[in-house]
């Protein structure tokens, strides 16, 4: 009889010592950000024309730049698209040439430009968007309404 009271005993102590041992086990999260960039319009340009009438921009006196948030995590190309479809009163009938240019500020400090600009760091900028309309030789804008899109890329 004592065997089997020492069995009992054993067993029952084994039973405890499973009971008490605990599991754990690292749970692993992976994720994998991409080349990303979002612009957000804060407000559009203002052109205004030259005393000469030649020229009509948002860099003459009383015109302003389009202003545009941008965020980016890096690895990406900031542009401007030439001005493809402008709108201009019926009485204007010599060409014009649109010439877009952008600066920004922030964490990507660039100075005025029209070509490409890789930005390669994440952070947040504000682009300033300018637009000029130039004529020649003895041209001039006429009077009326003038509307153009300048296109802000960031691929």
């Amino acid at each position: 009889m004592r065997y089997c009271w020492q069995a009992v005993g054993l067993v029952a102590l084994a039973g405890m010592t499973q009971a008490s041992v605990a599991a754990t086990q690292g749970v692993i999260f992976n994720g994998n950000v991409t080349a990303t960039c979002t612009l957000v319009i804060n407000s559009n340009g203002t052109m205004t024309v030259s005393a000469g009438l030649q020229s009509m921009s948002s860099h003459n006196a009383g015109g302003s730049p389009g202003s545009v948030a941008l965020a980016t995590t890096g690895g990406v190309t900031l542009s401007v698209d030439a001005v493809a479809s402008p709108t201009v009163p019926a009485g204007d009938t010599t060409p014009t040439t649109w010439t877009p240019t952008y600066s920004s500020a922030g964490a990507h400090a660039i100075s005025e430009t029209g070509s490409s600009t890789p930005l390669t760091i994440p952070g947040l900028s504000t682009v300033s968007v300018h637009l000029t309309g130039t004529k020649s030789g003895a041209n001039s804008f006429t009077s009326g309404a003038y509307q153009a899109t300048v296109v802000l890329r960031c691929e």
